[in-house]
């Protein structure tokens, strides 16, 4: 037998509907105010700098200099807590990609007491005037492929939708740069942003490092010229390996790019969500597609993944 309850068959139609007007209400007032369940589980209380590189080449040295090392692994991601120059640390990599990135600076952000995040590791140069090696600590980063793909109305002529046209920055073909949609706790009104600032005292302390000694060979492959710190500037980031000479030159003439890398800006947008201060150390590794032979990337890797590992290590040692 099958019963099926009707409120309007036992109750007059006005009331019925009241009845049920009511019940939905607090069924979806119910559904509103339900706590999130849930919350991840801290596995380390003591106040740490999360320090981040995209791949292991990148965090080799720092690994080797990491005193008493205890390690977490969650999702797969290997977490090593530990001191670096006497500060209290995690170090982990964030994977290669913006969507890695984004998604290991949040978990460590919500799986330990994070103060603030520093971001070693290579990039692509942009500046024509950077070299092979030198180091760029950018003041702000940028999202270069968060894009509008814009429609051909005839051969070379891309045109965008009504009223989208303040939104874009100069294209690259039909690839139109724009701000993207961000909020915080303490500004829950969604603002547009390009450009995700570093910590200013952060990068005041970089400022004052001085010379560093950085290096100009590694196992036999050395470079032609002495590398240099430059801090300052911007950097882009996206979900792209470059080397292409046309998009270096766009990127320098669009953003005035130093460096441009797959990660950085997406830390720095995780970063600016959860109020919590950051900066990137970089250094180049190619030329992003301006060398007059074939990538030099894979040549010259492991010298620049260490002069960033070395600037790194000498901001948290002058940092208080």
């Amino acid at each position: 037998m099958h019963f099926q309850f009707d409120v309007r068959r036992v109750l007059p139609s006005r009331l019925a509907a009241f009845v049920i007007a009511v019940f939905l209400a607090l069924s979806l007032a119910g559904c509103a105010t339900r706590p999130v369940t849930g919350t991840p589980v801290r596995l380390d209380d003591t106040p740490r700098i999360a320090v981040m590189s995209a791949f292991e080449p990148e965090l080799t040295l720092l690994l080797r200099q990491l005193q008493a090392p205890a390690r977490h692994r969650v999702n797969g991601v290997d977490f090593h807590t530990g001191t670096l120059q006497g500060k209290p640390v995690v170090l982990f990599l964030s994977g290669i990609s913006m969507v890695n990135a984004s998604m290991n600076t949040q978990l460590v952000l919500d799986r330990f007491n994070i103060h603030s995040i520093v971001f070693s590791g290579i990039a692509g140069g942009v500046n024509p005037g950077l070299h092979i090696g030198d180091v760029n600590v950018p003041a702000q980063w940028g999202q270069y492929l968060e894009v509008l793909m814009a429609r051909e109305t005839a051969p070379g002529k891309f045109t965008i939708p009504p009223r989208m046209e303040a939104q874009t920055l100069a294209p690259f073909g039909m690839l139109h740069p724009r701000p993207v949609e961000t909020r915080t706790a303490a500004s829950p009104v969604p603002v547009r942003k390009f450009w995700f600032e570093v910590d200013p005292r952060m990068l005041a302390v970089a400022r004052d490092l001085g010379s560093i000694p950085l290096e100009s060979c590694n196992a036999g492959v050395c470079l032609t010229h002495k590398p240099q710190l430059l801090v300052g500037g911007n950097g882009v980031s996206g979900q792209a390996f470059v080397d292409n000479a046309a998009f270096r030159e766009y990127a320098f003439k669009t953003f005035q790019a130093n460096v441009l890398d797959m990660e950085t800006a997406a830390v720095g947008m995780v970063a600016y969500s959860n109020s919590v201060p950051y900066i990137a150390f970089r250094s180049l590794s190619d030329l992003a597609g301006g060398g007059e032979g074939a990538n030099e990337m894979v040549t010259f890797m492991n010298i620049a993944a260490d002069n960033s590992a070395k600037v790194l290590l000498a901001f948290l040692a002058a940092w208080k």
